[in-house]
């Protein structure tokens, strides 16, 4: 390790949201500009799990552990890393967070592909495709099934608690590793708290993906994983071999700020960004009732940042958005972004409320029912 002494940096100061100041002693800075463990910073560590067992009470609770990394996906690269050889099978949710079908990619497994519903993935689609999976005479083993239960991403859905109790059934049934990735987990509007998988895990199954990017700060890259010590174990060495450890500074700075909050602070913090984030929801379905009833359809999400659409007359989305809606300054993800199979036309889109003005989310709603209207004819002409 380098000397300390001669780092440049003397003291550090921050400025909280309604003035409150926060700084850090000497030691604490200290510790935050050195290299620290693979695992985490173990004060941060210590905090996180305590909060952790008070949220979710993991009935193998001492059975378990829990990791700091570089964000919530740099956790979830690993463990794929970790968990999947070539032709091996891992279940994904269709459509399914695009970054997570892009680590995928490198890997080289075999996909099944479950459709959706309003509540996610559907457990009897699910049963069926393991069964055909496992048929199919491929050398390949069912190792893994991801999901977003809370306020996924693309679709904006939550999976209610009967159907997370059938998913983990199916899981213990074929023997899979579920990866719970829930960084929406807070962002939920009703004061009504779903069960996670890794709170009804009795067999120790679970590895569990949290992350502060939606709550505290998406630059500061922390996220943090729960689950079987084996299996933390394996990401934690490709932690050593890749990134040495998270961000020390970052870890150090959550952990001043969350002990500064207190238990209660974390809650009233939780609830304030929550009320800014419904009522972003609230504007963004208002723009929609005005401006796509009968053009589009949609689920209004319970939580999280994004809107799922469906164009009713396009049978693709792509090169409108792409081609056309870019340049009339309208910017919405299409929906073969997110498709497993990206070849196939997809008539949905997906739209985030989480930066933009009612002001905005109203014209912009607007003008997107002018380009749909416009890419219909256009295509009404070329068949």
């Amino acid at each position: 390790m380098p000397n300390p002494e001669k780092f440049p940096f003397r003291e550090m100061t921050v400025t909280l949201e309604g003035g409150k100041k926060l700084t850090l002693s000497k030691e604490t800075l200290s510790a935050g500009l050195q290299y620290g463990p693979s695992h985490g910073y173990l004060p941060f560590r210590n905090q996180l799990k305590r909060m952790v067992e008070q949220w979710h009470a993991p009935p193998r609770w001492a059975e378990s552990d829990l990791i700091v990394t570089v964000g919530n996906q740099d956790g979830i690269s690993k463990a794929l890393d970790m968990l999947l050889d070539p032709e091996d099978f891992i279940v994904v949710p269709d459509p399914c967070y695009s970054d997570f079908l892009c680590m995928l990619s490198s890997l080289a497994p075999q996909i099944v592909a479950v459709s959706v519903d309003d509540q996610g993935m559907r457990p009897d689609i699910l049963q069926s495709a393991l069964e055909k999976a496992i048929s199919s005479g491929s050398t390949g083993i069912p190792k893994a099934l991801y999901l977003v239960p809370n306020s996924c991403n693309p679709t904006g859905t939550n999976m209610g608690e009967e159907r997370r109790q059938e998913i983990y059934a199916i899981a213990q049934q074929y023997d899979l590793i579920i990866l719970e990735d829930d960084p929406y987990c807070f962002l939920q509007f009703n004061d009504k708290y779903l069960p996670s998988f890794l709170s009804m895990d009795v067999d120790g199954r679970v590895l569990r993906f949290d992350s502060f990017s939606k709550v505290v700060s998406s630059g500061l890259r922390i996220g943090f994983v729960t689950g079987p010590p084996p299996l933390l174990q394996g990401i934690t060495l490709h932690m050593q071999a890749s990134c040495i450890c998270p961000p020390m500074l970052s870890q150090v700075l959550i952990h001043e700020l969350l002990t500064s909050w207190g238990d209660e602070g974390f809650k009233k913090h939780i609830s304030d960004i929550c009320q800014f984030y419904k009522e972003q929801r609230d504007a963004m379905i208002q723009a929609l009732k005005t401006h796509l009833t009968g053009i589009c359809e949609w689920i209004v999400p319970e939580g999280g940042i994004f809107v799922w659409l469906k164009v009713l007359h396009l049978s693709d989305t792509s090169a409108m958005l792409l081609e056309r809606g870019a340049k009339g300054d309208i910017v919405l993800v299409p929906g073969r972004e997110f498709m497993v199979d990206s070849t196939k036309p997809s008539p949905y889109m997906r739209a985030a409320y989480s930066c933009v003005t009612p002001e905005e989310m109203m014209k912009g709603m607007e003008n997107l029912a002018k380009l749909i209207q416009k890419e219909i004819e256009l295509q009404s002409t070329h068949t």
